[in-house]
């Protein structure tokens, strides 16, 4: 039996009759996918948490120029205590996966030291915990109707208002969420 091809470096999109609380109508941008499953971070829900509270609790003075009011992402119900950089360019810092040529993953303290400085990378998107599937999960509900996948965009990754970001995911794939319907059932 062949592995299923790596969803790394796409986009997660819940589909619309997705119950979960912690995935419905969410895009989640997976960093890495393979035999022992796979990991990502859901990049359009923010948590009531501001970069001033991380730097804060990191002891990072930031620079006077730096707007520490920006909202931190809820990347996931696994290790809310646990932050992680989805950034680009990719950079060299000490603990980071190489998603794309574009994109990393920094799980560091020196990227948020950077950040704070304004000497971190152009785009960034700060998250406290992550999506995980064991092996064959996502795949199985996958099966289940329960995802969309496609190629992620940086313009949607890094740029896109958050409560566009998972209409603008499907409609990359040439789907209108509001059309699909929640109800199944044989013609």
């Amino acid at each position: 039996m062949s592995n299923p091809p790596s969803l790394r470096d796409h986009f997660l999109i819940a589909m619309p009759a997705l119950a979960d609380p912690n995935f419905s109508h969410t895009v989640t941008y997976i960093c890495e996918h393979n035999e022992d499953g796979a990991m990502g971070i859901v990049i359009n829900r923010l948590m009531a948490i501001t970069l001033a509270d991380v730097l804060e609790q990191m002891a990072i003075v930031p620079s006077s120029r730096l707007d520490t009011t920006q909202a931190v992402h809820e990347g996931g119900p696994v290790q809310p205590e646990h932050g992680f950089v989805i950034h680009s360019p990719v950079g060299a810092w000490e603990s980071s996966l190489g998603i794309s040529e574009q994109i990393a993953l920094t799980t560091s303290r020196d990227i948020l030291a950077a950040i704070a400085h304004a000497e971190g990378p152009s785009r960034h998107l700060i998250a406290l915990g992550y999506a995980g599937w064991g092996p064959g999960q996502l795949e199985q509900e996958m099966a289940q109707n329960a995802w969309l996948s496609g190629p992620a965009s940086l313009e949607i990754l890094f740029e896109l208002p958050l409560e566009k970001r998972w209409a603008a995911a499907a409609e990359l794939l040439g789907v209108d969420l509001n059309l699909i319907s929640s109800e199944i059932g044989h013609a």
